[in-house]
This record gives structure tokens, C-alpha cells and sequence, in this order.
């Protein structure tokens, strides 16, 4: 099924920043995949290098994932909620979820020698260390990230 036309739902601003692109998927890791190659072919046309596209696409694969399994439980009912923008050398995107949320601090250090063989945490390490920052809502269902480029092209 292909992703629906990304259409700008909210005004510029009055600084004239680039508005938000927002788009709702359904808890379904098929559609997840489906925008993240929207995001990755939409990286290229602006030329971002290799290395900054696997940054981003690996950041929103473990967040889309983190929504869908963890925040909607799997439930195709519940929504996943995506805002973006491209602003000059940066990406940036919200992702919420329809969840209850948790607390990021209460995640373990997967790189603890106790936690080495738990699954637990590493896609929320693996965000941290490929985007540029990464902060969640005070509620915890949903994840702001945000990649700067360099601004001299492919790598």
C-alpha cells in the first residue's frame, strides 16, 4: 500500500521555518518501513551523504518500532503520528504513539555488563548515538529527533 501523499498540515511560521510534513500510519511495521524510504529518498534528493542516511534511517526504524510494538502494543487500530521538516542542513521528526508511554530513565544501560545479553534499550541507545538529539515528551509516548548535516555533501 503506498504511504499517502505528504501534505503540509500546519502554517509556516512567522520566521518563515520550514512547516511540518504530518503523517499517520497505522501500528504496522510494512507501513513504518514505507516512510522511512519516503524520509531516505527525500534525504538524497538534498544530497545528504551515505553516512547521514543510515544515521536517520536507522534512528527511525528504532523509533517507529519502539511506537508500534511497544507504545500501540502491535494493535493496526492504534495510530503512529509522524511530523518532519527539512530546515537547511538539518532533519528533524516527532513520533508519537497512542500508548501510555514510559519513563526513558527507567530503561537500562544495555552496555552494562548485567544487561549485555537483555535486548532491552538498545534501539533508544542506538537514537541517541546516530541523531544529533534526541528528547521525549514528559508523558514518554512520544520522541523528538533531529540530525544535522554537514553541508558539503556526500561522504
Amino acid at each position: 500500500m503506498p504511504l499517502p501523499e505528504l501534505v503540509p498540515m500546519n502554517p509556516p511560521s512567522e520566521l518563515g521555518a520550514p512547516v511540518f510534513t504530518e503523517v499517520t500510519i497505522p501500528s504496522d511495521p510494512a507501513e513504518a518501513r514505507l516512510f522511512q524510504e519516503a524520509i531516505e529518498q527525500q534525504l538524497r534528493t538534498r544530497g545528504a551523504g551515505d553516512r547521514e542516511i543510515f544515521s536517520v534511517r536507522l534512528a527511525l526504524e528504532e523509533a517507529l518500532v519502539n511506537a508500534i510494538k511497544h507504545g500501540n502494543q502491535m494493535d493496526r487500530a492504534k495510530r503512529v503520528f509522524i511530523s518532519y521538516r527539512f530546515v537547511e542542513t538539518s532533519f528533524e521528526v516527532h513520533i508519537t504513539d497512542e500508548g501510555p508511554g514510559f519513563d526513558p530513565a527507567d530503561v537500562p544501560d544495555p552496555t552494562a555488563v548485567e544487561n549485555l545479553e537483555r535486548p532491552c534499550g538498545r534501539g533508544l541507545m542506538l537514537m541517541r548515538h546516530y541523531m544529533t538529539e534526541v528528547a521525549y515528551s514528559e508523558r514518554g509516548n512520544s520522541v523528538i529527533m533531529r540530525k544535522d548535516f554537514r553541508s558539503n555533501g556526500k561522504r
